[in-house]
């Protein structure tokens, strides 16, 4: 009798034990197309990123406009990022993933149409330049849907030792994509499209992944956690409204800290390549390669940041807060100074290991700071937050044109001041002191994040 009454209960065990397989075989699958649909927009928006100054210089658009050509671009996802949070919160996530999708290959169809028309004097500098602008904030406006319902669709899926260890997965999605992006941009400015064939190319790999992600990413309805089941670290906040987000004071000062380290990673990236055109004393089309390499290792020393000496000294955000900025610093000292092109390199790569310290901290610490369910919210807060800065571009692109080591300099200041936040600041102090344990720490504090330069 007892044989026949453990048969099923058998049974049961191994159907449950089977099914149980297959969701994670459906969960891998799924976070294994996030993870290249973060790859790919990294590579389109550092790619494009690295043929930029050169399409300006060679159309004739000065210096300080083609950085402004993500200001626009930059507002619009600073301030569609939340909402489309919160579209995200009720009709799911999918749908807001394909939305950004859409975003993507739309803007960068655009851009290489626009650029083919400026590189074949179709148009004025200037009518070019408003034409661009338009077409980049096409990415602003619905690019920025994908990347707060990409978070929450993690979370929703994950325990949270689960969750922060897929995050990290996620995380080197954006480093992969940025050492890749100004590799093969250059692989596409070929004879008919010129300089517009690598946006052209990264529309059609966003097409691609639009095809996959529409077939193959399943979404069910997740069941909001209940107050007995609450994922998030103890000692979080309470549910954050939207409305109080931004004025959370456990939220703040990461959203200002990040704000900051933000603009001074802009404020480098959009001056490197006039920069580097002007030390090496090339036209735009043979400087290319140069900004490559310097860009390919900035990419690299992120990666190792990581994917390596984050895991190997087991640092927490508050570490990162602190390492990040006063590297960060170093490397802007160096490049103000910079007497050659090799130089420059240098200091771009310790300012990117800088960098690749200090937004993870701030986007893991951020995270950590409220529940499971102000997920999406925070999400969006944290990407307008990266995302707004660029509208300071062109300022710091002016005051190259000004006096070459001005931007460099400011920076310089700003992130020594920010080491000092970190140290003195007591929600900064505190940062990551709420997870349930080190190993968990050390992996949240990396961040997903096609949000860093991408609007």
């Amino acid at each position: 009798m007892d044989k026949l009454e453990s048969r099923p209960a058998g049974a049961t065990a191994g159907t449950a034990q089977t099914r149980e397989q297959a969701e994670g075989q459906v969960r891998s699958r799924s976070f294994a197309i996030l993870f290249w649909v973060s790859v790919i927009t990294a590579v389109g928006n550092t790619g494009m990123q690295s043929v930029l100054p050169a399409i300006g210089r060679t159309i004739g658009i000065p210096d300080p406009m083609v950085a402004a050509i993500f200001s626009l671009s930059a507002l619009l996802w600073a301030v569609s990022s939340p909402i489309w949070a919160r579209a995200s919160d009720r009709h799911g996530r999918k749908p807001l993933i394909l939305l950004g999708l859409v975003g993507f290959v739309l803007s960068m169809a655009l851009c290489g149409l626009v650029v083919g028309a400026g590189l074949r004097h179709l148009a004025t500098p200037m009518v070019i330049f408003v034409l661009f602008l338009l077409a980049r904030a096409q990415f602003g406006l619905f690019g920025s849907a994908a990347n707060p319902a990409t978070q929450a669709y993690v979370a929703e899926r994950t325990s949270r030792d689960e969750r922060t260890q897929w995050m990290s997965t996620l995380a080197g999605a954006f480093g992969l994509g940025t050492i890749i992006g100004p590799l093969i941009a250059t692989l596409f400015v070929l004879p008919i499209v010129g300089l517009a064939g690598p946006m052209l190319a990264f529309a059609l790999m966003a097409v691609a992944m639009l095809g996959v992600v529409a077939r193959w990413l399943p979404e069910e309805d997740i069941p909001a956690p209940s107050k007995h089941h609450d994922r998030s670290a103890p000692g979080s906040t309470p549910p954050i409204r939207s409305v109080t987000l931004w004025r959370d004071p456990q939220l703040v000062p990461f959203l200002v800290y990040g704000f900051l380290v933000a603009s001074c990673q802009t404020a480098m990236g959009q001056t490197l390549g006039f920069l580097i055109i002007d030390k090496t004393h090339e036209s735009p089309a043979a400087s290319l390669n140069y900004i490559r390499m310097a860009m390919m290792m900035g990419a690299i020393a992120g990666l190792l940041a990581q994917w390596g000496l984050i895991r190997m000294f087991r640092m927490s955000p508050r570490d990162l807060l602190r390492w990040g900025v006063c590297l960060a610093a170093g490397g802007n000292l160096l490049i103000a100074f910079a007497p050659d092109y090799w130089t420059v390199v240098l200091a771009y790569t310790l300012s990117s290991l800088g960098f690749s310290f200090a937004r993870p901290g701030f986007t893991a610490g951020a995270s950590l700071s409220v529940p499971l369910e102000d997920q999406a919210r925070a999400a969006g807060a944290i990407a307008a937050v990266n995302g707004v800065n660029v509208v300071l571009a062109p300022v710091f692109v002016k005051l190259y044109e000004m006096v070459a080591p001005a931007p460099f300099l400011l920076c310089a200041a700003i992130l020594i001041g920010l080491a000092v936040f970190a140290y003195n600041n007591g929600v900064l102090r505190r940062a990551g002191e709420g997870a349930t344990s080190e190993d968990e720490a050390t992996n949240s504090i990396l961040e997903k994040s096609e949000e860093a330069g991408s609007a």
